[in-house]
């Protein structure tokens, strides 16, 4: 019997005990967790290294010889953050942008130390379409991403966490197609992202519905390869933050 169909003969098990107390059944919900985490690493076809790994590891050495500016605003994500020019944006030179080029979540796990360090008044966190693209499974990613939130809360209490939605995509580009036709799991991730908000002590960013055109991909006007945005696409991030009154 494989280890997935234990795991559910157990959920089905937990759900036919009405009588069990609330604080047992809920240990026995954060073991199945654990658990499914477990069996999904045991029998993974995918892997955890950014999509640029030279890139990754000559940025993080950049970061790691700055100067801690604590106090400031920080974007933090992969290429669609790196490739913001925040401190024009915003008109403001102190803006701390950590996007790396290829990250996932194992990679800004990895470099969580490198991040509290700056103790930012605000983090802006987007990440979670190229963990997407290498087929590594909802779950695991949506685990990565409260566990990459809480180490924040613990490192940094005071620092106001804004996670913005995974944005959509455009298949009528032709660069990226490993990263295109997946919004399914883009909506997946972006609903629980919404969910944990209240939960996790962070404030949810819906971009998602507003790149969108009226087929329900990324409008055209915003990229320049149906992935990353464009001028235009950055100025239109800005001005929904803006409008949020979270900037």
């Amino acid at each position: 019997m494989s280890l997935s169909v234990i795991l559910k003969r157990i959920q089905v098990i937990i759900m036919a005990i009405p009588a069990l107390p609330k604080l047992a059944k809920g240990s026995f919900w954060a073991l199945l967790i654990i658990l499914k985490v477990a069996a999904a690493d045991a029998q993974r076809t995918w892997d955890t290294i950014p999509n640029l790994p030279e890139h990754y590891r000559v940025k993080l050495e950049t970061f790691n010889k700055e100067v801690a500016i604590k106090g400031k605003i920080m974007f933090l994500g992969n290429s669609i953050t790196e490739g913001g020019n925040w401190k024009k944006l915003l008109k403001d030179s102190t803006v701390i942008n950590r996007g790396i080029s290829g990250d996932i979540t194992f990679g800004i796990l990895n470099r969580l130390d490198e991040i509290v360090r700056h103790k930012p008044s605000k983090l802006f966190l987007l990440i979670g379409i190229n963990d997407i693209s290498k087929n590594i499974p909802d779950e695991i990613i949506l685990e990565n991403l409260l566990t990459i939130l809480s180490k924040i809360h613990s490192g940094t209490p005071a620092t106001k966490i804004y996670v913005q939605s995974i944005l959509p995509t455009n298949r009528s580009f032709k660069q990226f197609p490993k990263n295109y036709d997946k919004n399914d799991h883009v909506i997946t991730l972006n609903t629980q992202l919404k969910k944990y908000a209240e939960r996790m002590n962070y404030t949810y960013v819906d971009l998602y519905t507003g790149f969108l055109d009226k087929e329900s991909t990324l409008e055209a006007k915003y990229s320049s390869d149906g992935l990353h945005l464009n001028v235009a696409g950055y100025a239109h991030w800005i001005e929904i933050l803006k409008n949020l009154k979270y900037l």
